[in-house]
């Protein structure tokens, strides 16, 4: 496997060209746009494992070419974005970003971010390729896919990851910053309620009622816990 390759979406040229210097170094290999036009046209091309993308683009929104972008490939998202207010990340995250920076950020932050997101890349252990069968519901952790009721579910690389760690524990309760620690595998400084977006997103997909979750449940004033229905044995 060569680098990973990232490419970089912002219409600030100070700070395309910043992160783009900086991420060179680290053996990246870099691609950036300063527009979502330019950005889908080196996406197309350059197909990177990683997309570095502005809320604010002067001709599209960041969190439409999210969308885009991950509808092509299951390319990693990071949102990069000058709004703080919880509103807009947890918009940035139903739209599928991976995580999301806030401006100012430190060189430092993002090399974290960047390499744990990268990390969720690494082929699976042979403990780990086991299928989990709940009742309708299968996980296939080498394909990376999710089929409820013999039909795929369309999870981001973030939902899959969470729902894999949990079910793989059934029954144990996880706080929310084990759940961070383990999953988005870094010491997250940002609001935790982060972990409950992305639950969230999950039930959505997987739950019958999602007022009454049976799989995901939570667990009040700790976490959340997978509730296994009926384990049937991987193959």
């Amino acid at each position: 496997m060569g680098s990973p390759k990232i490419l970089v979406v912002d219409d600030d040229p100070s700070i395309r060209t910043l992160i783009h210097r900086f991420l060179s170094k680290q053996n990246y290999q870099m691609e950036s746009a300063e527009d979502g036009k330019t950005a889908m046209a080196i996406f197309e091309q350059f197909n990177p494992d990683l997309v570095i993308l502005d809320v604010n683009l002067p001709d599209a929104t960041g969190y439409t070419l999210c969308q885009d972008m991950q509808n092509r490939t299951g390319v990693f998202v990071l949102m990069l974005t000058s709004r703080s207010d919880e509103a807009d990340k947890i918009r940035g995250f139903s739209q599928g970003a991976d995580d999301y920076l806030t401006k100012p950020f430190s060189l430092g932050e993002l090399e974290v971010r960047v390499g744990a997101i990268l990390k969720r890349q690494r082929p699976v252990t042979t403990a780990e390729q086991q299928r989990l069968k709940f009742n309708n519901l299968m996980i296939d952790p080498v394909r990376r896919e999710v089929l409820l009721e013999g039909s795929l579910v369309a999870l981001t690389a973030l939902e899959f990851d969470l729902l894999h760690f949990l079910a793989s524990n059934p029954g144990r309760v996880w706080r929310r910053a084990e759940l961070i620690q383990k999953v988005w595998d870094y010491e997250y400084v940002g609001d935790q309620r982060v972990v409950d977006v992305h639950i969230g997103q999950i039930r959505k997909k997987i739950e019958i009622d999602t007022t009454q979750p049976a799989l995901i449940q939570t667990v009040r004033g700790v976490g959340y816990k997978f509730e296994a229905p009926e384990m049937v044995s991987g193959s």
